[in-house]
């Protein structure tokens, strides 16, 4: 299958490599079918593309790598929709933005994903996390120039 994206053009991804969130993103609740890609930028950033809408590729990290202490609480149904297994692999990732000079993720809303049924949700934490928590990035020049 190919998709169109206007930071990475022409991309050939597999179907086994699509991920359905059933409820989208925030902002882009209509959007359904994403792709995670890896950075060649950074192995700190893999960016969430959109199958449908070529100009939305979200960075994302994995929050736990700069804030070693991070622990969510998430309501049981926005798991529900994850179909998880004990065998699973779940990941929580989280997006990245650039406030002035500053890099920050979003630890108030992380994207959950369970990379072996292929499914995410998007959650608002129950628990007290930063919508804007500031992080260093080893990689910061050359994400400068990617985000």
């Amino acid at each position: 299958m190919q998709i169109q994206s206007t930071r990475f053009g022409q991309l050939e991804i597999s179907h086994s490599d699509l991920i359905f969130m059933p409820h989208g993103l925030i902002g882009f609740e209509e959007y359904r079918h994403w792709v995670l890609l890896a950075s060649k930028e950074s192995e700190e950033l893999a960016w969430l593309q959109s199958v449908a809408l070529s100009h939305v590729a979200l960075p994302m990290i994995s929050p736990r790598r700069f804030v070693p202490n991070y622990r969510l609480q998430v309501q049981r149904r926005d798991l529900d929709l994850l179909q998880m297994h004990a065998k699973d692999q779940v990941y929580v990732l989280a997006s990245l933005s650039k406030q002035g000079n500053h890099w920050t993720t979003n630890l108030k809303s992380p994207v959950i994903l369970n990379s072996t049924r292929r499914l995410a949700v998007q959650v608002i934490v129950i628990d007290d996390q930063p919508l804007s928590q500031p992080i260093i990035l080893t990689d910061a020049l050359e994400l400068h120039k990617a985000a």
